[in-house]
């Protein structure tokens, strides 16, 4: 998968060296594009950023820079092209496993108060946000967003069937996991996942998914109810 990305502090993308994305890249995996919009600006100093018409604090990105690194990094416009915004459709796994299919990703991180309306209706496909409340700039949003779509990319994960058993990948958060030593301070594991009986250890987690998504997010559990009769099955109460 081809992910570029244009921002104003490209040093930041460094923590994406890192950990399985950084062995990702490394094998070729994931490549990892990071340019920096104050080269294309045409502005003696480099500037990207002026005061809003209408007034208001803070400042706002031009649109000459940004429309150009989008254009050189994207000139056939092959790219989803996405704004990380605080206006934007909150990121979620439906979203996740749909841009894990694009070919390729770019990512523009907006900083200060935004960036100028015309580069989003000329150059942006898509708004994402990463919940409601507002960070200095978008780089984080999108070390989010490559963090959660790279983890989809073939070879990225040792196990295969990790993704498909973690919170969301069926509607549901994660159920509780342990490992050794089976007693710790005090606290034995649940004897069900010590006897091999892999149909009660199945039942134990699925029960454990439904308790806590129920009590932890009752917006998924009743999305998972109300959806259960489309998926062809029963589920029972917790």
């Amino acid at each position: 998968m081809k992910i570029k990305v244009a921002t104003i502090f490209p040093e930041m993308f460094s923590a994406l060296e890192i950990g399985l994305l950084g062995k990702a890249r490394q094998n070729g995996l994931i490549d990892l594009q990071v340019v920096n919009i104050r080269d294309y600006s045409k502005d003696k100093h480099k500037k990207t950023d002026d005061a809003p018409f209408g007034g208001g604090a803070g400042m706002v990105m031009t649109p000459q820079p940004l429309h150009d690194a989008i254009n050189h990094l994207d000139s056939e416009h092959k790219a989803k092209r996405i704004y990380m915004s605080p206006k934007g459709k909150t990121l979620n796994q439906e979203i996740v496993e749909r841009l894990a299919k694009e070919d390729e990703l770019l990512l523009v991180c907006g900083s200060y108060e935004g960036i100028d309306e015309r580069i989003i209706q000329l150059d942006i496909d898509e708004e994402i946000s990463i919940g409601d409340y507002v960070l200095t700039g978008g780089e984080l949003p999108a070390m989010v967003l490559i963090n959660a779509v790279g983890r989809y990319v073939d070879g990225v994960l040792g196990n295969s069937e990790s993704v498909g058993e973690e919170s969301f990948s069926d509607g549901l958060l994660e159920y509780p996991q342990y490992t050794r030593p089976q007693t710790f301070e005090g606290m034995d594991v649940p004897e069900v996942l010590l006897g091999g009986n892999h149909a009660q250890i199945a039942k134990w987690r699925k029960n454990q998914q439904l308790k806590i998504t129920c009590l932890r997010r009752y917006d998924l559990y009743s999305t998972y109810k109300n959806a259960a009769p489309k998926r062809g099955r029963k589920s029972k109460g917790i």
